[in-house]
């Protein structure tokens, strides 16, 4: 598979503070990658640093096979970017600055941008000064979609926006990966990377930490279960590979190693099992599973 953008041993400081540390990445041709991690982990320097708007201290990043700070013109002709925060000209209506940034490009679709305006419900006849937050995030989506891309990097673009208007955006996620596009998604929004992504990366005080499908990943945490029984489970707090155990009546719930679910399913035979749920690990799961100790802490 082509290799749209590779990331070699990427190092970002500014000052003493070290925003990137000897990152690596590799997307793929196709494919949707979100890209995880709290405020201030390191998702929009590595994203600036990608569009060439930062200069890394060390590494290397290449689009479509080209340096991404030394062929910047070339590379970003075939880009769509929408950022978290969104600012406009205020003077200018929605529908102005879109034909306007529209201009400046050579792939444009103009039916689909009509067909974004109208499933965006976005007044365009309206100034950017009288905006809202979500509005103006219309606006970039609206004219990103527009775009015939290549690469579409989303950081945060939902910041705002309800939750019908997430779902109508990622409608359009997917209609760019039927197409045969790449997307980044950058989000805190962990439902929406789990619903879109093929792979995720996440990233923690700079450091990527964990990279892989949800399959490949989920085998790092646990399963949850939900039991009832006919008669309470005899020494259940010692079996192997149960964690975080609670009991109400002879409903058990509780959280299971995904080695040992063969051994915990067998130990449950043992009992009048009278309902079994079993679900696999959440994204947000995979995620606590790097943070958890630092949002205890409040942090």
């Amino acid at each position: 598979m082509v290799q749209v953008l590779e990331i070699h041993n990427l190092t970002k400081r500014f000052g003493k503070f070290q925003a990137l540390l000897h990152l690596n990445l590799t997307i793929k041709e196709g494919e949707i990658f979100g890209y995880i991690g709290p405020n201030g982990a390191g998702k929009s320097t590595t994203i600036k640093t990608i569009l060439g708007l930062l200069k890394p201290t060390e590494g290397s990043v290449t689009l479509f096979g080209q340096d991404a700070f030394k062929q910047p013109v070339n590379i970003h002709q075939h880009i769509a970017y929408v950022p978290g925060d969104v600012n406009l000209w205020p003077n200018l209506t929605g529908g102005e600055v879109i034909d306007f940034l529209l201009s400046l490009q050579t792939h444009v679709n103009h039916a689909r941008k009509q067909e974004l305006i109208e499933r965006f419900e976005l007044d365009i006849r309206k100034k950017c000064s009288a905006y809202s937050k979500g509005n103006r995030q219309k606006v970039a989506l609206v004219t990103a979609l527009s775009i015939d891309a290549e690469l579409y990097i989303f950081d945060e673009p939902t910041a705002g926006l309800d939750p019908l208007m997430e779902k109508v955006f990622q409608e359009y996620v997917r209609d760019c990966k039927a197409r045969g596009k790449t997307v980044l998604l950058s989000s805190h929004i962990l439902s929406e990377v789990e619903q879109l992504c093929d792979r995720v990366g996440i990233i923690r005080k700079g450091k990527m930490v964990e990279v892989g499908t949800l399959e490949e990943m989920r085998h790092l945490t646990r399963m949850r279960f939900t039991v009832e029984t006919a008669q309470p489970l005899q020494d259940v707090e010692q079996q192997t590979g149960i964690h975080d155990l609670s009991k109400q009546e002879n409903v058990y719930r509780f959280q299971v190693d995904s080695d040992q679910v063969g051994e915990v399913i067998q130990y449950l035979s043992r009992f009048h099992v009278k309902k079994l749920e079993s679900q696999p690990p959440t994204l947000e799961d995979l995620f606590l599973r790097h943070y958890g100790e630092e949002i205890k802490e409040g942090d």
